[in-house]
């Protein structure tokens, strides 16, 4: 592998097509505000790195960024690329990830609108964020321990995981299908409508009008905060742990509440059941802790 280190780059492509190379303590950045470094790169890893610049990294194979920060100005850094792992880094840049086939970020701080947008297969652990439309239309995602902040996340995503995250987002998870969130906090006004085949599990939801118009809708032992008007036109399962404000008009399903301050029933094909006040667990009525 080739080394490149304490070099400084401004120009255009400044390493185009680069291929085997470890650039280490390198800075892109400088008055000829050169775009697109790494273009079209293969076996790249840039550590300890500073860039400035817009595009970095476009159409690259196997690119490994670790303790480096991308600023505000290095827009639209990762586009089109596969195989790609991020360690200990900021990304600051506005549009950040795009279009990338398997991902792999820790321990980063990520501060960018519009980060990750339909990424196939990306694997995100101790992680900070906060952006909008943060991973729309991706699929295939793995979170573990990540801390997002930022309105109308995860929306049509497909195929995800996330375990012991921490979400402060409105409108989160709209259309999203066949996703499981559980050991989680998602604080949030409009939780996952439109969505299919989603399951929270020991997780506690905060907010207005949650879970809404959703097919295939499953809650374990979750408890839900300040969540008004829940559940609204909703095929769904749930046992909740803890009173609700008030449950309006599920379609089908049944919903295990200790207490409710409000049901409200007022359309014709509202035929879901509401059990209140039954000691429940992850199936429903619990026989064995009664």
């Amino acid at each position: 592998m080739r080394t490149i280190e304490n070099e400084t780059f401004d120009e255009e492509r400044a390493l185009y097509a680069a291929g085997d190379v470890l650039v280490k303590e390198c800075a892109f950045d400088g008055p000829a505000d050169g775009e697109s470094a790494f273009k079209e790169a293969n076996e790249v890893t840039a550590d300890h790195c500073f860039f400035n610049l817009r595009y970095p990294f476009w159409h690259n194979t196997g690119l490994k960024i670790k303790n480096s920060e991308l600023t505000d100005k290095c827009r639209a850094a990762i586009w089109y690329s596969e195989n790609v792992e991020i360690n200990n880094t900021k990304l600051h840049g506005i549009k950040a990830l795009r279009e990338c086939r398997n991902v792999k970020i820790s321990d980063c701080d990520i501060v960018s609108p519009e980060f990750g947008w339909s990424v196939q297969g990306i694997e995100m652990e101790n992680c900070s964020s906060d952006s909008k439309y943060f991973m729309m239309r991706s699929n295939h995602l793995s979170f573990r321990d990540v801390r997002m902040k930022g309105k109308y996340s995860f929306q049509y995503i497909t195929d995800s995981v996330f375990e012991s995250c921490t979400f402060d987002t409105k409108d989160a998870f709209w259309h999203a299908k066949n996703v499981i969130v559980k050991n989680s906090v998602i604080k949030g006004e409009y939780l996952a409508w439109y969505s299919e085949n989603i399951t929270f599990e020991n997780c506690k939801i905060i907010g207005t009008q949650p879970l809404c118009y959703c097919k295939k809708l499953r809650l374990i032992n979750c408890e839900m905060i300040d969540t008004d008007l829940s559940f609204e036109r909703s095929d769904v399962e749930a046992t909740l742990t803890a009173p609700i404000v008030s449950i309006k008009n599920p379609l089908s399903g049944h919903i295990f509440v200790p207490q409710v301050g409000e049901i409200i029933m007022d359309i014709e094909n509202a035929h879901g059941e509401v059990i209140v006040g039954e000691q429940v667990c992850g199936k429903g009525i619990c026989g064995c802790c009664a």
